[in-house]
């Protein structure tokens, strides 16, 4: 397999493995620890696994160079994803089933980045993808069905 294709492949695997993952820990956090205590444990825990990664995907400019090509997004993406980790650990202490809830996020999000894909990154959806669009649609409707 040439390298673009695993690359393609073990990317997704990664990102849906690591999703499984996180949604399990998250909702097997204990409930009685104070989130910020949990938070800096996971962050100091993950700065030192990213700390490791330097030795697959080593700066080769050095981190100096690689510092000042860094744009508004990364502070964005810190915090987005401390929004989400609290978000998470509220949403599984107030009682959110753990399907229910992940789903539920990754197909109103989806929903909420479609304009986005389509009018500033100017990506192209077909007559199929809207077609899924109106399945996820149905999905969250059956998902909050009441029994």
């Amino acid at each position: 397999m040439n390298k673009p294709m695993f690359l393609f492949y073990f990317s997704i695997t990664l990102a849906i493995c690591s999703s499984a993952l996180y949604h399990f820990v998250a909702k097997s956090t204990p409930s009685n620890v104070n989130f910020t205590v949990s938070l800096l444990v996971t962050y100091a825990v993950a700065f030192a696994v990213t700390l490791l990664t330097f030795f697959f995907f080593p700066a080769k400019n050095g981190i100096t160079a690689e510092l000042k090509q860094l744009n508004w997004a990364s502070i964005g993406l810190a915090v987005a994803i401390v929004g989400i980790e609290f978000g998470f650990l509220l949403v599984y202490r107030s009682g959110w089933n753990l399907g229910i809830a992940a789903v539920l996020t990754n197909v109103v999000a989806s929903l909420i980045l479609l304009p986005v894909a389509i009018f500033l990154f100017k990506d192209k959806i077909s007559w199929v993808n809207i077609a899924g669009i109106f399945v996820c649609l149905a999905g969250l409707i059956m998902l909050n069905w009441k029994r």
